[in-house]
């Protein structure tokens, strides 16, 4: 059918231009709206970091004081947001997740659903909209948590 495009074989999008980062600043500095930063505030942010540093959040409290979000130690893991469909055992709940798919031969959406056990201690019960996120495996079939509990059924 499809067949795996090589390294070298020339593809049918246009080349994407690279701007090196020197072009870049130069053309950010020959703007004439660009306001320069008063140096207050470039002291008072150099002061803050170290101090930060000092409390033992060494790389969260740095990317939080340049204004980036601090990235977790674990990484991004997967979340999904399904329905609760049944909350019979212990600390684990049934979460429905649907999704639609193009079906390969005739074109339409179709509707797959898929169902995880998830690990929950904030008391979801059966139609509840919650989110769980992956984990590591806690049994045999359990390898998600519940994280939120988005919208409570309707009763």
């Amino acid at each position: 059918m499809f067949r795996r495009k090589k390294k070298d074989e020339p593809t049918d999008a246009p080349p994407t231009p690279e701007v090196a980062p020197e072009a870049a600043s130069e053309t950010a500095s020959a703007e004439p709206a660009a306001v320069e930063t008063p140096v207050a505030e470039s002291v008072s942010a150099e002061t803050a970091a170290p101090s930060a540093d000092a409390a033992g959040n060494g790389a969260e409290s740095a990317a939080a004081a340049n204004g980036k979000p601090a990235k977790s130690a674990r990484g991004n893991r997967v979340q999904k947001i399904g329905t609760v469909a049944s909350d019979k055992m212990q600390k684990t709940v049934v979460v429905r997740v649907d999704r639609q798919v193009l079906h390969p031969k005739y074109r339409r959406y179709v509707r797959r659903t898929s169902r995880f056990m998830a690990h929950d201690d904030l008391g979801a019960t059966v139609g509840d909209r919650v989110r769980i996120v992956e984990t590591r495996p806690l049994s045999a079939k359990k390898r998600w948590r519940v994280i939120e509990i988005v919208q409570k059924a309707a009763k």
